[in-house]
């Protein structure tokens, strides 16, 4: 059984997952270690459950495919083309009215070429990636710790990436076949029921080591600060609360499991790296524009230079 077991969580964000890869870049400079040898388990949800199987994508030889440094450019690099829609899309859907906003085309390239044909029993470290089924209406858990159990388990890590990412009203839910064939799974973004994956991964460490010391970071994509004023919000239905709902609930999850693990988890044996969105960084999920990279990159410089005192006493704990 074992004494300690070492937990990153990264939020889901979108585009914003640009900063939990700044945040993992230092840790790897610091360490002189990839992130996929300093934890025993990476929990993600949606841009972070992308993170963290990339992370723990195994390579030819061996060695981790990416480091952190090489995330930060696939946010740079891919999401424009993620985020991008064709006149064709925009003037079909209404402007995403009446389907989902973006084609899944730009993800799913982007995802076959940081993931290829990896499957989740392949991971150099365990991961826990979340989803939710929306035909048998709960929660679903992609586990490479299930994956090596069980072959029906072992789904390719690029479709648990683009399950993850499914966001409701951004993207189409995934349609990830069952093993064999037989039956297949309807996915949309687990942040519906855990943006922030934290306690999904405590939760999964206490229940295959009840006695282990759980020494856990978990890591933000920026704290919301646009606010709904209520002579706005008094008179929205529908189609005003679609998207703002989304925003809404998943700051208030991410905010209540920081308060849950804060009083679970003795100090010295949890971080809560977060930073607030400000200063013209966008807090919009899909805001790959050139400009907003840039400042969201000046936010994740910010939490990084935040938070060194926090990563040595991580570096420490996880030693």
């Amino acid at each position: 059984m074992a004494d300690r077991v070492r937990v990153l969580s990264i939020d889901g964000g979108g585009i914003r997952g640009i900063i939990p890869a700044m945040v993992l870049a230092e840790l790897e400079a610091r360490a002189g270690k990839p992130v996929a040898e300093l934890f025993d388990l990476i929990a993600g949800t949606s841009t972070g459950g992308i993170i963290a199987l990339a992370l723990a994508r195994r390579s030819d030889d061996g060695a981790p495919a990416w480091s952190a440094t090489t995330l930060v450019e696939l946010y740079e690099q891919e999401g424009p083309s993620i985020f991008s829609r064709p006149l064709s899309h925009q003037i079909r859907t209404i402007g995403g009215l009446i389907d989902e906003k973006y084609p899944s085309g730009g993800l799913v390239a982007a995802l076959r070429r940081y993931l290829g044909e990896s499957r989740l029993s392949e991971a150099l470290t365990d991961v826990l990636v979340t989803a939710y089924e929306t035909e048998r209406r709960r929660p679903f858990f992609f586990k490479s710790a299930a994956a090596r159990s069980e072959a029906s388990r072992d789904f390719p890590m690029a479709a648990a990436a683009r399950a993850t990412a499914a966001a409701p009203t951004y993207f189409e839910p995934a349609r990830v076949e069952a093993g064999g064939g037989a039956d297949h799974f309807s996915l949309v973004d687990g942040g519906v029921f855990a943006i922030n994956p934290a306690m999904c991964a405590f939760a999964e460490v206490r229940r295959h080591h009840p006695d282990a010391e759980v020494v856990l970071l978990s890591l933000g994509t920026g704290q919301l600060t646009r606010p709904l004023p209520y002579d706005d919000v008094k008179d929205w239905g529908l189609v005003e609360w679609a998207r703002p709902i989304l925003d809404v609930v998943f700051d208030g999850v991410s905010d209540t499991v920081d308060y849950q693990l804060a009083h679970l988890l003795d100090e010295g044996r949890y971080w809560r790296l977060q930073v607030t969105l400000d200063g013209g960084a966008s807090d919009a999920l899909d805001d790959a524009s050139a400009k907003n990279l840039r400042q969201l990159r000046r936010k994740g410089d910010q939490l990084v230079a935040d938070s060194l005192s926090e990563l040595d006493a991580v570096l420490d704990a996880i030693a």
